[in-house]
């Protein structure tokens, strides 16, 4: 097979926060991308809002750096940064189809954590040489000799070839913009001023794409982007052939059927732009507009021969919620897209260009249960919704079950938690009531502890909440789905119950100084609630309907302590991802764009008890 030697493709995998997009920075400032006095932020990939805000990478994107100049030697590098978080693995798993190499980010402190091992596992299946990038070298409790033992073993776990094991492996510091091949003094900057050894490591590593001389076109659907000149993009890796501006060519569709088209504009990515250029050969990423139907998975193909390539295969979801309008009291006071038909056409959207999302019809016609990979994906949906101006009823995530040999089957997590000495008796206790199985627990005699656990998928529903409140804010913890185990029996996750308003009116401060003792408030005077809204957190299991709206009596009488200034307790304000956390199987979230409230299903207490006392009496739910 031949081969393009000018180019190469790769992906940037590595666990959440361990400096992918940042190491994308400097090779584009080294490769003299940005002029010297150009303004332009930091993680400049990260280009959504909601990135931005988060601190983390949602959606794959690709970049190009030129390395060796632009005349003859030089060689365009193709860089895909990918999303770390495994609730995002459907662009991971995407963005590998279209590289011939990865290069592995761990920190040198933190180590390989579940989703480097998630991310990892994806590139070992698909034959990728990796080049090892230990990261943040210069940290200050960094401890490079383990973490590459620990390396080591995460290979030797997924099974790796004795080829892959045998990866080259690059010490840096991206926020610095400095890498060396000599392993550093622990805390210290690597060697080199610049990012040359990585840059030479690269290309001796990743081979150049190959192709079959004389072959027909294929290019390879695996991203879409929209243009508002342009209309639809899709985003290919062209796997042979040529492809030129103006021509026509077979657009192989994922139901089978080949249909012609013409490709009115083709563009290539430089640095952080894409230009329009005449033709694109193999190798190439590049993106195609006239096509405005097309869809991920589908190839453009010579019309003369088509020869379709294999849809790309995508994990299973394990995480699914209802989505569906707003019926609360309070609908349409700050959103403008309120009916079934534009929450419908929103969701469909969403599934075109993210092929981890599934949207299935339930019982009712203005709901609809939407699957993922997880809670944080899911959320990010549901905000990214509420902040176009639709308004929206969320319910609990559930899991997703499977029937294996006529039993039901779900799915797990495994968990890894960092916490303090000092909270190891807690952590335990928790995970315990959530069936969670200890699998190893390290002391890495620094204070710390490292717990690696399989929990139920579901027992993870609303943990980081009372995780983070009982470790005091110290603890970290990452899981990644691992596999499906047989139905693990009821668990309950929550142990308090709701405080519930049980009218609709203004929430006054006397009112609430009287209710603080009974538990957490999530609301402050002046804030406008309804019959059914939940304001608070119950410290007892039940609920309990509360009047948040009472007001103080005014008499003629004045007394000593009557002007005592009432000392309230700030409310905790519930984020979108906190809430639906928070939520119980009768509960769901109301999304606006201006509020993001809880409240029960059924909104009045004596439907509610009607529900109860059909339950015990083991009546239908």
């Amino acid at each position: 097979m031949a081969a393009r030697t000018d180019l190469r493709n790769v992906a940037i995998i590595a666990h959440v926060d361990h400096g992918k997009t940042t190491l994308v920075d400097a090779m584009l400032w080294q490769s003299g991308a940005f002029r010297v006095n150009e303004d332009v932020a930091d993680r400049v990939l990260d280009s959504m809002d909601l990135e931005r805000e988060k601190g983390i990478t949602i959606l794959a994107k690709n970049t190009a750096v030129r390395f060796g100049g632009d005349g003859p030697g030089g060689v365009t590098i193709n860089i895909i940064d990918t999303p770390g978080h495994s609730d995002f693995g459907g662009e991971v798993e995407r963005a590998l189809v279209m590289v011939d190499g990865v290069l592995l980010l761990v920190d040198a402190s933190e180590g390989p954590l579940p989703q480097t091992r998630f991310v990892l596992r994806k590139a070992l299946e698909a034959r990728l040489p990796v080049v090892l990038v230990v990261n943040k070298v210069d940290r200050p409790d960094a401890r490079i000799a383990e973490v590459l033992d620990e390396t080591y073993e995460l290979f030797l776990d997924l099974d790796a070839g004795e080829d892959q094991i045998d990866f080259p492996i690059v010490y840096c510091s991206a926020r610095a913009g400095r890498a060396a091949l000599q392993r550093p003094e622990d805390g210290t900057m690597p060697a080199s001023p610049d990012l040359g050894p990585l840059f030479r490591t690269l290309l001796e590593t990743v081979p150049p794409p190959a192709y079959t001389e004389g072959a027909p076109l294929q290019a390879q659907v695996t991203n879409l982007d929209a243009s508002p000149y342009l209309g639809r993009l899709a985003l290919c890796r062209v796997h042979n052939g040529w492809i030129r501006r103006g021509q026509q060519a077979a657009w192989c569709r994922a139901d089978g059927s080949v249909q012609r088209v013409r490709i009115s504009e083709l563009l290539l990515t430089r640095a952080l732009d894409r230009e329009p250029v005449e033709e694109a050969g193999p190798g190439d990423i590049i993106a195609v507009a006239g096509i405005p139907e097309i869809t991920i998975g589908e190839t453009l193909a010579d019309p003369d021969e088509p020869r379709p390539l294999p849809v790309i295969s995508i994990d299973e979801p394990s995480i699914s919620m209802t989505v569906g309008i707003n019926t609360a009291p309070l609908a349409g006071q700050s959103g403008k897209k309120l009916t079934a038909r534009l929450v419908k056409g929103r969701l469909d959207v969403e599934t075109v260009g993210n092929v981890s999302i599934r949207v299935l019809p339930t019982e009712r016609p203005d709901t609809w249960e939407v699957q993922g990979r997880g809670e944080l994906q899911l959320a990010v949906l549901v905000e990214l919704m509420r902040r176009e101006g639709f308004e929206l009823t969320v319910g609990k995530p559930q899991v997703v079950t499977r029937q294996v040999d006529g039993r039901v089957h779900e799915p797990m997590e495994r968990l890894t938690i960092d916490v303090p000495e000092d909270y190891v008796g807690v952590v335990t206790q928790l995970l315990g009531l959530r069936r969670g199985r200890l699998e190893q627990m390290v002391n890495h005699g620094t204070g710390w502890v490292r717990l690696e656990y399989l929990v139920p998928a579901r027992g993870l529903i609303g943990f980081r909440t009372e995780f983070l409140t009982e470790t005091r804010g110290t603890g970290l913890l990452h899981h990644v789905f691992d596999r499906y185990e047989p139905w693990h029996g009821e668990l309950r996750t929550r142990p308090t119950g709701s405080l519930v308003a049980d009218r609709r009116g203004t929430v006054t401060s006397y009112a609430l100084f009287g209710l603080q003792d009974r538990g957490a408030l999530f609301v402050g005077p002046g804030t406008l609630v309804y019959e059914g809204m939940i304001v608070g957190e119950h410290s007892r299991p039940d609920d309990l309907d509360v009047n948040p709206t009472k007001e103080r009596k005014l008499t003629n009488v004045r007394s000593s302590t009557g002007e005592e200034l009432e000392r309230l307790v700030p409310p905790r304000l519930l984020s979108l991802e906190q809430s639906l956390e928070f939520c119980r199987q009768d509960e769901c979230v109301e999304v606006t764009p201006a509020a993001v409230r809880l409240r029960k299903v059924a909104l009045t207490g004596h439907e509610r008890e009607k529900i109860r006392a059909r339950r015990a009496h083991g009546g239908t739910r």
